[in-house]
């Protein structure tokens, strides 16, 4: 009976902790024809009164997902993959073009226009966060 009461706090625990980000506008780009790497953007921002960082993120519709930004080199932008994304509380952070942003390798199957891709987040509390993310087209340069 112990270990049944444990296991209901840690649950209840990791749902407060879980409920202090808020993620909005999930996107994630159609693969341009012939391509197997797409985009992903949204926005968190975290309600609690701890620092937070997202560690990583995983979908079942794409071999792999890295954390990227991208940085001024010798001149020249580029992207380079990081190892979290830091939330401060109260704060916001954006993944856009141009700046920090999912990159998704592999896509498991065809990726259509309107379709949800479901990604899971991993946050430096040890807690998971499931969000389904639009499928929209790369915008015209």
């Amino acid at each position: 009976m112990r270990q049944f009461i444990l296991f209901v706090l840690s649950c209840c625990t990791l749902n407060v902790l879980a409920a202090q980000t808020e993620i909005s506008n999930a996107t994630v780009r159609q693969p341009l024809p012939g391509k197997t790497l797409s985009a992903g953007y949204f926005s968190i921002r975290n309600t609690g009164t701890n620092p937070i960082a997202l560690l990583a993120v995983t979908s079942p519709q794409f071999d792999s997902v890295e954390l990227h930004a991208h940085q001024m080199t010798d001149g020249m932008m580029q992207m380079v993959e990081v190892d979290k994304i830091a939330v401060a509380p109260g704060q916001s952070v954006h993944l856009q073009p141009g700046g920090l942003h999912l990159m998704l390798f592999g896509p498991t199957q065809p990726i259509q226009l309107g379709q949800q891709v479901p990604l899971q987040l991993r946050w430096s509390d040890g807690t998971m966060q499931s969000v389904s993310a639009n499928v929209t087209r790369i915008p015209k340069q």
